[in-house]
């Protein structure tokens, strides 16, 4: 059987490239993205009973990636980016059918003109297309007693985060627009979103990543990860 997917609405995201881009959902709680959905999907009727549910999943395409095509194995970041698995043992975006699925925060569902769904610890790019939504249901979702395989827990976020006076001058600017955009920067570079194989080599090389309409720059110091500035693009 061949399937067809259309789209049901589409992605917009604080991540406005991959760069940066948490590897898993939920891991940066304040990371914020609404989905709009599309003629024929925009009625109430479609969503009616979904604001009951907390989470949900989502099923989206890997837009960013797609042209590149799938590759038979893949060098998760969690290893190093070194060791190469099986494109089905990773969530790797070039796969077969670039297909991605995250379970994301509900955190309100607007019918007042169309619909649009608000969500947070999303890891999804601004233009995303989704094309299906499912509740998250914890009784059959969460599974106790089931194994990580190559990465059982989660990923080390002990990296102190640092601001330049710079930085915190521009990000006090942008606090009535943007409230949680600093705690989004630390939570994201807490992760280090840095490719795997980067070492101390690349200890001060600068950095730059887009959330929302700025451009943030940063470096890795010994002491951790150091923000430059926060530019509106």
């Amino acid at each position: 059987m061949q399937l067809n997917l259309s789209p049901i609405g589409f992605i917009e995201s604080c991540f406005k490239e991959k760069f940066g881009i948490p590897r898993q959902p939920g891991l940066v709680t304040a990371a914020r993205a609404r989905l709009k959905l599309i003629a024929p999907y925009d009625r109430e009727e479609a969503v009616r009973g979904l604001d009951g549910f907390s989470h949900i999943w989502l099923i989206f395409g890997f837009h960013g990636t797609a042209e590149q095509g799938w590759k038979p194995t893949v060098r998760p970041p969690r290893l190093g980016g070194n060791k190469r698995l099986g494109v089905f043992a990773t969530r790797s975006t070039f796969r077969p059918n670039p297909l991605g699925l995250s379970v994301v925060r509900l955190s309100a569902v607007d019918t007042t003109a169309g619909v649009v769904l608000s969500l947070s610890g999303a890891d999804l790019l601004d233009g995303t297309p989704v094309y299906d939504i499912k509740p998250y249901l914890p009784y059959a979702d969460i599974l106790p007693d089931a194994s990580g395989g190559f990465a059982p827990d989660e990923p080390d976020q002990s990296m102190p985060i640092h601001f330049s006076d710079l930085a915190l001058q521009q990000l006090a600017q942008a606090r009535s627009a943007y409230p949680d955009l600093q705690v989004l920067i630390e939570q994201m570079l807490r992760y280090d979103p840095r490719p795997a194989y980067f070492g101390a080599s690349e200890r001060d090389k600068p950095f730059g990543v887009r959330l929302y309409e700025f451009d943030v720059k940063w470096r890795i110091e010994a002491g951790g990860a150091l923000v430059l500035a926060v530019e509106r693009v």
